[in-house]
């Protein structure tokens, strides 16, 4: 049996905080038992939205856990968010749903006006309006943010938006969009990353009309789209923080995306190890429980091994932004070795289970197919790689 979570959390909280963690965790499991494997496979299969769930976690008040409780959220620290998130996967779940919910109001928090976040974060905090669009990736740039060519003229008390997005994931489900755009030609900049620009963009006023957005099939269910801005009028009053400043406001909630989402794919590996556990030990073929066999419990073991590792490296990460100290090395790594993890987990639970880990009623070629995205989202495991040989070793930068 493996440990409990209340081990692992002994790494990243005083005893003080070790109760409240643990009455989190539990709440999340109990909430989680209402949306079993069969609703998610039903989901899964038609491709819709999880509403019932998104709806149940902002009654719980987890969708608002980052948000200050003068704004009406849960005022919950990171440690404790990443716990929810982690849960969530853990119990068979995906909380790619609606996490988003969780880090994109952070640049409305951090360097929004007293005014913007007195007027939008009770709203978000309640469920009343939904802030789950991140609109930054586009067709022609991909990571390379910095060459997005979505613009935001100015044009009197508005901007003009115009551009496109791809792999704006939730846009349907979002009455609100954080939207990137550049504000300054490129080659007017004084320095490589301004010129770009943050909004809050409330779509409800323009969708259809102004903003189109399309739908974008892929091999998991994740509601992720392509938007088109035409002729897209912003009020001033949204943009945030400075003009030309974007680019530095993102890259602030950046860290905080990575250890939550790396916190997701540990639950997704702690799901695939007890999944393999509990079959290797009732399967039996040639007359003995196959977990008796090494070839099946060192890929297991393995798995674990790997798993506890990237667990480590989430809690430091975790740790270190709570501690107000710097974590952009830490939360890369943590996003990459904890996306590593949990593929490797997949296969292997995939591997142990054979034919019948393809089959939908197990829920593991589900997972499998959820977990594979990590891989390349919300930043290809490569590009993190980049990072640490850069900021970490000192090599020279490779893009």
């Amino acid at each position: 049996m493996m440990r409990s979570n209340r081990d692992w959390d002994r790494t990243m909280a005083t005893a003080d905080s070790l109760d409240n963690l643990a009455q989190i965790r539990a709440s999340v499991r109990a909430l989680c038992t209402r949306f079993p494997g069969e609703y998610w496979r039903k989901l899964d299969r038609e491709r819709d939205y999880p509403t019932e769930f998104v709806a149940a976690l902002t009654d719980a008040g987890y969708l608002a856990a980052l948000i200050p409780e003068q704004f009406g959220g849960s005022g919950l620290t990171l440690i404790e968010a990443a716990a929810i998130m982690e849960e969530i996967h853990a119990s068979g779940g995906n909380g790619a749903a609606c996490h988003a919910q969780m880090y994109t109001m952070g640049t409305l928090l951090r360097h929004g006006s007293d005014a913007q976040k007195a007027h939008w974060l009770p709203a978000i905090a309640s469920g009343e309006l939904r802030l789950q669009a991140f609109g930054v990736t586009e067709p022609t740039s991909g990571s390379d943010t910095l060459s997005l060519r979505t613009s935001a003229v100015r044009d009197g008390d508005h901007f003009i938006v115009n551009g496109q997005k791809v792999w704006t994931s939730r846009a349907e489900h979002s009455d609100l969009m954080l939207l990137l755009a550049r504000t300054t030609p490129r080659e007017q900049t004084k320095s490589r990353t301004g010129g770009l620009s943050v909004f809050l963009v409330d779509m409800r006023l323009a969708q259809g009309t102004n903003i189109r957005i399309n739908t974008i099939r892929t091999m998991m269910n994740h509601a992720t789209t392509e938007i088109f801005f035409d002729d897209l009028r912003v009020p001033e009053e949204n943009l945030i923080g400075q003009e030309g400043e974007g680019f530095r406001y993102i890259l602030s909630g950046m860290n905080v995306e990575r250890i939550l989402i790396a916190a997701e794919c540990i639950g997704d590996a702690k799901w695939f190890i007890a999944k393999a556990t509990a079959y290797a030990k009732e399967r039996n073929v040639f007359g003995r429980p196959i977990g008796q066999n090494q070839g099946v419990q060192f890929p297991i073991s393995r798995a674990y091994a790997q798993m506890r590792a990237a667990e480590l490296m989430v809690r430091e990460a975790a740790n270190r932004f709570q501690a107000g100290h710097d974590c952009g090395a830490e939360a890369n790594m943590a996003k990459l070795l904890a996306a590593d993890a949990s593929w490797a987990a997949a296969e292997m639970c995939v591997q142990t289970h054979g034919g019948f880990g393809f089959a939908e009623e197990f829920d593991i070629e589900r997972k499998f197919r959820e977990t594979r995205l990590y891989q390349t989202a919300p930043i290809s495991t490569n590009l993190i790689l980049s990072y640490v040989a850069e900021h970490v070793l000192g090599l020279p930068r490779s893009y």
